[in-house]
């Protein structure tokens, strides 16, 4: 039998992960936005995607205006009291440049896993995530552990996320997500972040058709692609009548309610390993990407 990928390696590891960044959260919690900031978070990629998740959460706990951008497109005449940047390598281009053009303007605090990389240098305050690094290309254990270390400082017991995790990276993938032609990712709230970063991982590790979309939007037009043979995964609550329209067009849901959504994207990961190995790809060097994009 093949030893694991790096990546599937590392998919295992995060409930680990998690718990260290739950006990993590309050020595850093100075760091961190303060309730009642206006907070901007910037990201590339799936760095991106979990910023998007943590601005929903942090909005609806009422913790403060927060808004979410990709790196290359934050809005440098807007006014925020802090910016959080999150970027796995610390030396992803369009990260470093906003990081430097807000010193000595706007506070910035970057989440990184490296200690060694220009966005010490960037960044007024920074946290590492060293134990969450990764080998691999694609982006699994750093990002969802920047998550669990945002959801705990915005106050969230882990308990269930963490639980619910350590179930997800030995539990039966679904048949239907597994032999899928193309799937559907679906999400509520912080949850569309999710939806999003799951349809990259299948782009990702498997070069697989996907799409993203908020929940309640599905019906307007996305839905015309679901049929027999196509998945509709859904993270968190699923809006009333949606699973009665899957059903109709001959589509399968995947959707587990009772489920942590970010222990959900646990095994929305694997199945984008299982797929790409199906495939004969490897998912630690997937096509066309590198682990960081630094411009020049």
């Amino acid at each position: 039998m093949a030893a694991p990928s790096l990546t599937t390696t590392e998919i295992a590891t995060q409930p680990d992960c998690w718990q260290r960044a739950a006990e993590l959260a309050p020595e850093q919690s100075g760091k961190l936005p303060a309730r009642g900031e206006r907070v901007a978070v910037i990201g590339c990629g799936t760095s991106w995607f979990m910023a998007q998740a943590f601005a929903a959460l942090r909005e609806n706990t009422g913790q403060g205006e927060t808004d979410a951008f990709a790196a290359s497109e934050f809005p440098l005449g807007r006014r925020y009291d802090r910016v959080l940047a999150i970027t796995r390598s610390g030396t992803t281009t369009e990260v470093l440049r906003t990081c430097e053009q807000l010193l000595g303007t706007t506070p910035v605090t970057a989440l990184t896993a490296d200690p060694k990389t220009p966005v010490m240098q960037a960044a007024d305050e920074v946290v590492v995530l060293d134990f969450a690094d990764e080998q691999s290309v694609v982006q699994t254990r750093f990002a969802t552990t920047a998550l669990a270390l945002l959801r705990a400082h915005l106050g969230e017991d882990l308990t269930t996320a963490i639980s619910d995790a350590r179930a997800a990276v030995t539990a039966d993938l679904a048949p239907e997500a597994l032999a899928a032609e193309q799937i559907t990712f679906l999400g509520t709230g912080w949850t569309y972040g999710l939806a999003q970063e799951a349809a990259l991982k299948m782009r990702e590790a498997a070069g697989a058709w996907t799409e993203a979309y908020p929940a309640m939007e599905y019906r307007h037009g996305p839905i015309s692609i679901t049929g027999p043979g196509r998945v509709a995964w859904s993270f968190g609550p699923l809006p009333e009548g949606l699973d009665a329209s899957i059903a109709a067009v001959g589509g399968h849901l995947e959707h587990r309610p009772t489920v942590d959504p970010l222990a959900d994207l646990v095994r929305a990961q694997r199945v984008a390993v299982a797929i790409a190995e199906a495939k004969g790809y490897d998912p630690d060097r997937p096509r066309n990407l590198t682990r960081s994009v630094i411009l020049p």
